[in-house]
């Protein structure tokens, strides 16, 4: 991390958290913040669900909800960016303070409520993309919708045509009811809706399925019978968690959902067992706690085939996207993998 980003990180850290973030994104969209570039090698190069990544460090939906920062993601070093969460109509979200920073843990609690700015204003930035980068949308239903299953569709629908993938999010713990679509029956109705959405795009692209940490092993065999009944391409394993259990900051007990560092062991487990349910045949993409290159690696030989960011950046800076898969490529080097793709799952039973 270079000195202008530590200090830049040490003010924003000194405001209100929301505040920061659209700061942030303010500077990035105006060149303020120093970029990498394409991060790549033979070993980091793969193949996930259809899609040629340059890396697997991809940008967790939630960063840039309304899309607005695009080409300047597009050079950050990440090897692809879901934007989002997208809901056909704009909404506001929940009330305000709805962010709040655990810096003693390495966390971070929200309870945002899908706020963006609906897909109409999300669709005309899509329309504009850079076409040198693996581009994915986080897929939402409106707070007040009256068939939240059919928003998502419609999102895909209106937005689909300008993404290399869709991510559908039923795992929010911030929009009431939810996590309910994330059952057996529900969930195959939702998604059978979104796939034939994507029938109607001109080129077919991959489907994720984004999932909570909070799942019974029952609930997760439920899940992973469905992802392979409705043809989902990928799973992404996880969003964030209800538990505060181990926690220290004063601000623990605020409502929301919790991401971070406390989130790795409870997310890598998750994953390792959707690995195990699905038999490695279904990519998996790794969310949860990652900040460094090792967390990273660990993920992958659990069996994630890619992992994203999002609150390490808080801490850690948008750099860190680059040094994660810098320093990826120097771990698999060390271990002897001639690509990130041999080493996934190679570790799944410790995670067991």
């Amino acid at each position: 991390m270079s000195t202008l980003e530590r200090l830049g990180l040490a003010a924003l850290r000194r405001i209100d958290p929301e505040r920061a973030h659209g700061l942030a994104l303010l500077g990035l969209r105006m060149g303020a913040v120093p970029l990498p570039g394409l991060v790549t090698s033979d070993r980091l190069r793969c193949s996930v669900a259809g899609l040629t990544l340059p890396n697997p460090v991809g940008l967790a939906a939630g960063f840039d909800k309304n899309a607005e920062a695009l080409s300047p993601l597009a050079r950050a070093g990440f090897g692809f960016v879901e934007v989002g969460a997208a809901t056909p109509r704009p909404q506001p979200g929940n009330p305000r303070p709805r962010l709040f920073r655990l810096a003693r843990d390495r966390a971070a609690i929200n309870r945002f409520g899908f706020n963006n700015a609906g897909m109409e204003a999300i669709a005309a930035r899509l329309a504009q993309r850079p076409r040198d980068m693996v581009l994915g949308l986080n897929l939402g239903a409106n707070k007040d919708s009256a068939d939240r299953a059919e928003d998502f569709a419609r999102v895909l629908a209106r937005c689909g045509k300008w993404l290399d993938f869709a991510t559908v999010n039923v795992s929010s713990p911030n929009t009431e009811k939810l996590r309910d679509l994330q059952g057996a029956e529900a969930l195959s109705a939702l998604l059978a809706g979104v796939m034939e959405a994507r029938d109607w795009l001109p080129a077919r692209i991959p489907v994720f399925l984004k999932i909570a940490p909070d799942l019974s092993d029952g609930e997760l065999s439920e899940i992973a019978d469905v992802a392979r009944t409705t043809g989902v391409d990928a799973i992404i394993a996880t969003n964030t968690t209800l538990s505060r259990e181990g926690l220290q900051s004063p601000l623990r007990d605020q409502a929301g959902g919790l991401s971070g560092a406390p989130l790795f062991d409870k997310s890598t487990r998750v994953l390792a067992r959707l690995g195990q349910l699905t038999g490695g045949d279904l990519p998996l993409i790794g969310v949860g706690g990652i900040g460094s290159a090792e967390d990273a690696y660990a993920k992958i030989r659990a069996g994630a085939s890619a992992v994203q960011l999002y609150t390490a950046l808080v801490y850690e800076g948008l750099s860190l996207a680059g040094r994660i898969a810098r320093g990826l490529d120097e771990l698999l080097a060390r271990d002897g993998f001639t690509n990130v793709a041999d080493a996934v799952g190679t570790q799944r039973e410790a995670w067991l």
